[in-house]
């Protein structure tokens, strides 16, 4: 049977699947693994798990052995190099007049190879540019352009409710999210309230969007005739997390009232 680990390389990143072999770790344990583009340092994210035969047919890259100081002391060089890289790059691309935003700049591991990622409107010929970067770096150039969501996972941030931006703490992937999940949440639909710092709708409309559901079914319907202590009303508004309805009497003033204090009535 075989062993395998989780490792992330990134925060809130893509866990991989690694055979850790002979090694015996538990998460939080940093490893020098073999990647596709070579050595890489991760941390165990997920630790070991015995899988069986038909699973273990599938072939998994290796933990090549446990991180040590002289690990961390290249990666801080990486660092350092992705700096100077990006300051480079940032020149490079205002000399040649290119429509396109630079945002971030990863080294591999070995600093065999450097990766801009950019946004931009449309395609860009960025041919001359790369030519400049390997005559500067000397090492294999790749350019990455991505989406804003991503822009805003790898750079992070704060989102408008105090805490770091979910998709760079702790999401792995995309969800789609609709203007409909903020209507059914009863949210104001100002972009400027339900956008995040990526300028699309926030990702944290999905988390809840089941559990409104479930909550709602319990709800009469919007234009829904009931009956309220202040007499017959029609139901305009919904008050999910807290339990309670706003309803128009015939008089034509409104009043709010728990659920459980309302009786339905058919039209």
């Amino acid at each position: 049977m075989k062993k395998i680990i989780g490792v992330r390389f990134k925060p809130a990143g893509k866990v991989y699947d690694f055979d850790c072999g002979v090694f015996v770790l538990k998460r939080g344990d940093h490893v020098i693994v073999e990647t596709e583009k070579g050595l890489g340092l991760g941390m165990v994210a997920v630790p070991s798990v015995s899988i069986g035969k038909k699973v273990s047919d599938k072939p998994l890259k290796k933990v090549f052995r446990l991180a040590s100081k002289e690990d961390f002391i290249q990666k801080e060089k990486n660092v350092g190099s992705e700096k100077h890289a990006y300051a480079f790059c940032q020149k490079c691309i205002t000399d040649l007049g290119l429509k396109m935003n630079l945002f971030a700049v990863e080294s591999a591991f070995d600093a065999s190879q450097l990766t801009f990622f950019f946004t931009s409107d449309g395609r860009i010929d960025f041919r001359h540019l790369v030519k400049m970067l390997v005559k500067r770096f000397r090492v294999r150039i790749e350019m990455k352009q991505v989406g804003i969501r991503n822009q805003a996972k790898i750079c992070g941030g704060i989102g408008r409710c105090g805490r770091m931006i979910c998709c760079s703490s702790f999401m792995e992937k995309f969800d789609p999210v609709s203007i409909r999940l903020a209507k059914e949440q009863g949210m104001s639909l100002n972009p400027t309230k339900i956008s995040g710092q990526c300028g699309r709708l926030m990702c944290c409309l999905t988390f809840e969007h089941e559990t409104y559901q479930e909550l709602r079914k319990k709800f009469p319907k919007i234009g829904k005739t009931v009956k309220t202590a202040g007499g017959k009303g029609c139901v305009i508004r919904h008050n999910v997390i807290c339990g309670r309805i706003t309803v128009r009497l015939d008089d034509g003033s409104e009043m709010e009232t728990e659920l459980d204090k309302i009786i339905s009535e058919k039209k």
